[in-house]
């Protein structure tokens, strides 16, 4: 993919949870230290949750994701990374990569040290950057005034939330800031819109340094119903959040998952579906779409 338009950023910055932004990261790896990833630190289910309450410690979970897909080559250090433990024991359940983070975090003095640590075992030059090296825990407002604490329990709510924040409010890592202060381009999604998408946003010093930038900000919809109280959210209402919460900045684009290609006002509908499973997107095809969105908007621009 060495002719993608997306070659010619010299600072690409994707924002997100695990899952989604890992599959965003791998499929613009080519882009190598040109791209950079924002990681939400707010999960508190499974490995990552027992490890919270027992270390009070980041949420490592979507970070360990993140450099799993980023490590295109299988390897001892990829496997082992992804290993999980299995049995009736403590450690049944718990991923081996999430300890190997935590007990570096015990070791360096920043969270982000770990995290490079492992980007060099592994060979990877893309950036993951944790959205804040301090533990913070999402906590939703319903309209009844109640508040509900967690992220897991945040995508059990019937309903959708009226307002959303962090408790305790933490720091953005200043590196975080500085990425997306210098960004030509910022990608927000696919994955959970309130619990993946939606934490990072919520740290001020985060959100004042994404208005600052003039990048391009793109939102990838999902391609299957989010099991969360955002699933039936409409495009316009996603772009409504954005905007409350970041408040200047809005969303330029908005790339969907469509079998036929079109544009629809600020909508670009692409097949992204990967053949291998209903619910990722092909990484070539995901790719190529957000270089055809960068390449019409240049197109816009020369006209």
């Amino acid at each position: 993919m060495q002719n993608n338009k997306l070659n010619q950023f010299e600072n690409i910055v994707a924002v997100g949870g695990g899952h989604g932004l890992g599959r965003v990261l791998s499929s613009l790896s080519f882009l190598g230290a040109k791209l950079t990833g924002v990681v939400a630190t707010t999960d508190n289910g499974g490995s990552t949750g027992r490890l919270r309450q027992q270390q009070d410690c980041i949420a490592w979970g979507d970070l360990r994701n993140c450099l799993s897909q980023l490590s295109n080559q299988p390897s001892t250090g990829s496997l082992l990374f992804e290993y999980r433990f299995s049995g009736k024991n403590e450690l049944s359940g718990h991923n081996l990569g999430n300890l190997i983070l935590l007990a570096l975090d015990q070791l360096c003095v920043r969270p982000l040290e770990a995290v490079n640590l492992i980007r060099q075992l592994l060979n990877i030059e893309t950036k993951v950057i944790p959205m804040s090296e301090e533990p913070t825990h999402l906590v939703a407002i319903e309209a009844c005034g109640n508040r509900v604490f967690g992220e897991t329990s945040v995508d059990g709510m019937d309903t959708h939330p009226m307002a959303l924040s962090l408790e305790p409010m933490v720091t953005a890592t200043y590196e975080a800031c500085e990425a997306v202060r210098k960004a030509d381009l910022v990608i927000l999604g696919p994955g959970s819109f309130l619990t993946s998408i939606m934490p990072p946003l919520l740290l001020p010093k985060f959100a004042s340094a994404l208005n600052q930038s003039k990048a391009k900000v793109i939102l990838v919809d999902n391609l299957t119903r989010e099991p969360s109280p955002s699933a039936d959210f409409s495009l316009q209402q996603r772009i409504d959040w954005c905007h409350q919460i970041l408040g200047l900045k809005v969303v330029d684009q908005i790339l969907c998952h469509s079998e036929e290609s079109y544009q629809d006002g600020i909508i670009s509908y692409r097949p992204l579906v990967s053949k291998h499973h209903a619910g990722l997107h092909d990484k070539r095809a995901l790719a190529d779409a957000l270089a055809s969105m960068v390449e019409l908007d240049i197109e816009k621009n020369d006209l």
